[in-house]
């Protein structure tokens, strides 16, 4: 399994107690979706190694209390902390019609209502202000908030994405 094949559903935070569990911060909207997963992957030193789960319990907060098998005794989970968790793509609940992952969006042609064709989706940012669009235009990357009065419409089926781009932003990108 590898990255791209994944998302990150959050990362290991601390070590709890003495007999291997872990607290995990989840970074979804829906804890809940994800409350029977039997295993998962983290990071460990580049690349995704997969672990089963004793359990895998909700806690207020969007934390989860996990316990791998195998792994009885904190010395043994210890190492695990800070190390990013992911499930495969295919773990995502479905969405409506209207809605979308923003991994989803690369590669999608930005139009904006008055500039026209801006270019495409090269990279998303999930930052923990704001979620920006970095787009490709005129060999310079421009940084579009994920903003409801910014994006307009997102049409899948056609791979486009309408924005209503704030006045001058563009310019600041442009300016040598």
């Amino acid at each position: 399994m590898n990255k791209e094949q994944c998302f990150q559903l959050g990362y290991v935070a601390k070590v709890h107690g003495l007999r291997g569990e872990v607290v995990v911060m989840l970074d979804v909207d829906y804890p809940e979706d994800y409350e029977d997963l039997k295993h998962l992957f983290l990071e460990q030193k580049g690349r995704l190694v997969p672990f089963f789960l004793e359990h895998f319990v909700l806690q207020p907060g969007n934390r989860v209390l996990a316990k791998f098998e195998d792994l009885d005794r904190i010395e043994q989970v210890e190492e695990l902390v800070g190390s990013a968790v992911y499930l495969p793509l295919t773990a995502l609940p479905e969405l409506d019609e209207d809605q979308y992952y923003f991994h989803e969006l690369i590669g999608f042609e930005v139009i904006d209502d008055t500039h026209g064709v801006l270019g495409p989706v090269e990279t998303i940012y999930d930052l923990e202000t704001q979620d920006l669009l970095g787009v490709k235009h005129q060999e310079k990357e421009v940084l579009i908030p994920i903003q409801d009065g910014i994006i307009q419409k997102v049409d899948k089926t056609a791979k486009k994405v309408y924005c209503h781009l704030p006045e001058g932003l563009l310019d600041i990108y442009l300016e040598d």
